[in-house]
């Protein structure tokens, strides 16, 4: 029972790793609304509607799966040896008493 280890998680994802999904899936969605407003000019606007809103919809799997993806592969899983545990408590600085910071 003495064995066992303490983890520490931690996510190192930041804005950057996101933004090109985020471009393609705009630029997807403003081309769907493009080719929409060119089928809306003529005389099948409930088709053009049918199109953006098919586009938008089968899209957003897609993104979500890309954005649960890349998260999952900035979680990082470390084993915290406790010595280091117990120092990193003394020392950090949002414990401080009042007192101390006299």
């Amino acid at each position: 029972m003495n064995n066992i280890q303490k983890y520490r998680l931690s996510c190192t994802l930041t804005f950057g790793d996101i933004y090109g999904q985020i471009i393609v899936w705009l630029i997807v969605v403003f081309l769907s609304i493009a080719g929409g407003v060119a089928l809306w000019t003529s005389s099948n606007q409930t088709y053009a509607l049918g199109a953006i809103a098919l586009v938008v919809v089968l899209s957003l799997p897609f993104l979500l799966f890309a954005f649960v993806t890349t998260l999952l592969n900035h979680i990082e899983v470390s084993s915290v040896d406790p010595n280091e545990e117990e120092q990193l408590e003394m020392s950090t600085p949002g414990q401080q008493t009042a007192t101390s910071l006299g």
